[in-house]
This record gives C-alpha cells, sequence and structure tokens, in this order.
C-alpha cells in the first residue's frame, strides 16, 4: 500500500460521518450566495454597454441558469 492509500484512507473516514443532507444544504447554500452576489451586482458589469438591449444583460442569464440549479439540487 502506497502513501497516497493512507492517505486517501484518512480523508474518507473524516468525511463518511458527515450527513448527506448536511452536504446538500451547505451545496445549495453556496448556489444561494452566488445568486445573491449576482443579483447584487451593478448592471454596468454585467453588459456590454449602456445602450445593450435586455437580452445581453448577463446578470438575467447567470440568475436563471443559477435558479435552474438550486431547483434541480433541491427536488432530486
Amino acid at each position: 500500500m502506497t502513501p497516497l492509500h493512507h492517505i486517501g484512507n484518512f480523508i474518507r473516514e473524516l468525511v463518511v460521518p458527515i450527513p448527506l443532507w448536511c452536504v446538500r444544504g451547505l451545496f445549495l447554500g453556496t448556489l444561494i450566495a452566488v445568486l445573491i452576489w449576482v443579483v447584487r451586482l451593478p448592471k454596468e458589469n454585467a453588459t456590454p454597454s449602456e445602450t445593450a438591449p435586455w437580452y445581453q444583460n448577463l446578470k438575467i442569464w447567470a440568475c436563471l441558469a443559477l435558479a435552474i440549479q438550486i431547483v434541480i439540487y433541491s427536488v432530486f
């Protein structure tokens, strides 16, 4: 057995007792935090110019993608 096996077993023993509902909550919390951060970004940071049409605002699409991920991971 190599030293990497021992390191891997040590890490596995540390991670196995963590309940899956806790991991899911942390993962969803991270996605929600990123969604809040994206919503709070100024419009100037998410569009190529002031006169750009609404569909070029990247915040809309980022929020949509994050919302879809939150729904998928909270349901499954």
